[in-house]
C-alpha cells in the first residue's frame, strides 16, 4: 500500500491495518521528511485522542492530513505506533 499527496509517496508498506475503512501504516514507513508537527488533536470516544502532523510536499502544505493515536484505548490497541492519512491524501 502507498500513501500519495502531490505526486509524492508519503509512506508504503505491505503491513496496513484497516479500521473504519482506513489503512493504517506503520509509523517508521512515513517519510518524516515530508511532514512537520502540528498541534491539532480530536477525540474518538472508542480509539482515544487523535494526533496530527501536516504533510509539506512539491512546495504545498496539507495541513493535519495524517493523524495518530500515541496513547490509543484498549479496543484500539492494535493501531497503537501507526498513522493514517485523509484530506486528499490517496492511500492505494
Amino acid at each position: 500500500m502507498k500513501a500519495i499527496w502531490n505526486d509524492t509517496v508519503i509512506a508504503e508498506s505491505d503491513d496496513t491495518v484497516v479500521v473504519e475503512g482506513n489503512h493504517y501504516f506503520p509509523e517508521d514507513a512515513l517519510d518524516k521528511s515530508l511532514i512537520t508537527p502540528s498541534d491539532t488533536t480530536s477525540f474518538c470516544p472508542w480509539k482515544g485522542t487523535a494526533h496530527y502532523y501536516n504533510v509539506v510536499a512539491n512546495g504545498e502544505t496539507n495541513g493535519d492530513a495524517v493523524w495518530y493515536y500515541p496513547e490509543p484505548k484498549d479496543a484500539a490497541a492494535e493501531i497503537r505506533g501507526r498513522v493514517a492519512f485523509w484530506k486528499g491524501v490517496r492511500v492505494e
